[in-house]
């Protein structure tokens, strides 16, 4: 493994984004992630009612995204 790969695959585990969901009709939580699909997955498995979540830039904090149970997000990133 090159040094570049080495580099590349410990930025994979860096956790990129926030996303704050929508879990219930009043509940909402909080989740680091550097994979959307992951994600989605797992709030499937635990929160299987969820309704919304957005996507922030764990740096910035900026809005990425916007993601619900209908339309979900196609990639592992923004």
């Amino acid at each position: 493994m090159n040094t570049i790969d080495f580099m590349m695959k410990g930025a994979e585990k860096e956790r990129k984004y926030t996303c704050i969901t929508k879990v219930s009709k009043e509940k909402f939580v909080k989740y680091n992630t550097s994979n959307l699909l992951d994600f989605t997955n797992f709030l499937d498995q635990k929160y299987a009612g969820w309704r919304w979540f957005n996507v922030f830039s764990k740096k910035s904090k900026e809005q990425l995204a916007s993601f619900t149970n209908k339309r979900r997000p196609v990639q592992k990133y923004i």
